[in-house]
């Protein structure tokens, strides 16, 4: 399963940030789901991001499916990168079978394998090091808690393009009503869609498009507590609560308008009877290129 459930922190951010306005021990729960992680400055980022001045910044999102006695694996990583100047936040799935190096590790091996071998951490410095961009913050979500979200602020509604059943879903074409469960399944579905991923990812959009816009009403924000229990439990991040007020105060516009990248260009290759996700190294390039433009860095590249 590759759907983005990592991206719903976003619409987290824009409700806890707004319910801290209104309910002042929200602080508690964000103290709970804080987790730090100590890396070193790179020659990109020598100095923490200053939210306050409206800097652009990065996001890691990560969701995990962790069972019991296994720290499981990262089944969707997204990064986004936010520019307040433009206004805009760019979104870019990657493949979880992208062959590529493994920071800390010294091999190389599919992507989402960097979270079992070395957890969050060892996450960030590999993306980091595949885009050639600095990863300033993160957040993990464990995938069962999307649902429960859903669920808390009650049923969203988008317009689906076409018709198509999903497990025990039958979703009809037209404006349709989720709950939790069958917006996992609407997401999910790919094999149906002549568009592939590009068609599910969509979906995905959809999906988070309308939590936030359900998520910020008063409605929601008088259940406030059930959805900090939800992300107490499925939750953490390196973002302290102060950071997530800055980010629900100057960054919020940016936030609501998300412009998708996509890798399509690769392909699947075998090697020692494992498959991989290969990425075609000029697309690759480019997207590099086009996420250090949105952060306002330069490519650690042409400086070596």
């Amino acid at each position: 399963m590759k759907w983005c459930i990592g991206i719903i922190i976003i619409a987290i951010i824009l409700i806890g940030g707004f319910a801290y306005t209104i309910y002042f021990n929200a602080a508690s729960t964000f103290k709970e789901i804080h987790t730090p992680i100590e890396r070193k400055p790179t020659e990109q980022r020598t100095q923490p991001v200053a939210l306050q001045e409206k800097q652009p910044f990065s996001m890691l999102l990560l969701g995990v499916d962790e069972r019991e006695h296994d720290i499981g694996r990262s089944d969707t990583i997204i990064v986004l990168t936010v520019n307040p100047k433009t206004q805009s936040t760019l979104m870019v799935s990657i493949p979880r079978d992208t062959y590529t190096t493994i920071v800390g590790k010294k091999t190389k091996d599919k992507i989402n394998h960097a979270y079992a071998f070395g957890g969050i951490k060892m996450s960030m410095n590999s993306v980091e090091k595949l885009l050639d961009i600095p990863i300033d913050y993160v957040a993990k979500v464990n995938m069962e808690g999307f649902a429960q979200i859903i669920d808390t602020i009650g049923n969203v509604q988008v317009q689906n393009d076409m018709a198509f059943q999903q497990e025990n879903h039958h979703f009809k074409k037209g404006v349709i009503t989720l709950d939790g469960q069958a917006a996992l399944d609407y997401v999910r579905m790919r094999k149906e869609d002549p568009q592939g991923d590009f068609g599910r990812q969509n979906r995905q959009k959809q999906v988070i498009q309308a939590i936030i816009e359900k998520g910020t009403s008063l409605k929601t924000l008088m259940k406030y507590q059930d959805l900090f229990n939800i992300l107490g439990k499925n939750v953490s991040t390196n973002l302290t609560f102060n950071q997530i007020k800055e980010l629900q105060q100057n960054y919020r516009t940016s936030l609501s308008d998300i412009h998708q990248i996509h890798f399509e260009k690769g392909q699947g290759k075998m090697m020692n009877g494992i498959w991989y996700y290969v990425m075609d190294q000029k697309e690759l390039s480019q997207v590099s290129s086009t996420l250090q433009k949105h952060l306002e860095v330069s490519s650690t590249k042409k400086s070596k």
